[in-house]
């Protein structure tokens, strides 16, 4: 089977800079997509009591998010087409930087192993639209070390970043599609 990555396209960034609803979009478009890993672990963690959360276990969070993303990864090779993930493996390197904690050999080798396209589109802190959640505990201040943090992990696995403007979610889903064709 010839390398499917190519296919696979990241969109990165802080919390609170639009990834999600430009991914909701191009899943309105008809692009197949990959949610949040973080997301899910977090609705999961909470509904079960459980300690894999960012605040609890950042370790255990990290873990979850890796085994999610490994499925998810694994299921988006098997479609035909582009596939779009709010976020991918390198954001947990990204996330256990951040938070200080080390990087796992075993994030470290799904990183490097489970690819991706090589432009990974970076979407930058927008305190215009930013808003807290149940699940988005951080502040702006943390989605900036966030993006920061984003920006010097995805160039060591190898990636190109694409700045993604501020611009009304139509426009970018135009220059996603634009960059991608």
């Amino acid at each position: 089977m010839a390398d499917a990555s190519h296919r696979l396209v990241v969109i990165t960034g802080g919390p609170g800079s639009g990834k999600t609803t430009l991914i909701e979009a191009l899943a309105g478009a008809g692009h197949a997509v990959m949610p949040e890993a973080g997301r899910q672990v977090i609705r999961t963690q909470l509904a079960a009591g459980g300690q894999g959360l960012p605040w609890a276990d950042g370790s255990l969070f990290a873990e979850l998010m890796l085994t999610q993303d490994l499925r998810s990864h694994t299921v988006a090779l098997a479609r035909s087409g582009l596939v779009f993930f709010d976020r991918g493996i390198p954001d947990i390197a990204g996330y256990l930087a951040l938070c200080r904690l080390p990087i796992t050999e075993t994030v470290e080798r799904a990183a490097r192993a489970c690819r991706y396209r090589r432009t990974v589109f970076i979407a930058p802190p927008w305190p215009e639209i930013f808003t807290q959640d149940a699940e988005r505990k951080q502040g702006p201040a943390e989605a900036q070390r966030t993006y920061e943090a984003m920006v010097a992990t995805y160039p060591r696995y190898g990636y190109d970043l694409l700045e993604l403007p501020r611009v009304e979610v139509a426009e970018r889903v135009a220059f996603v599609t634009r960059h991608l064709s």
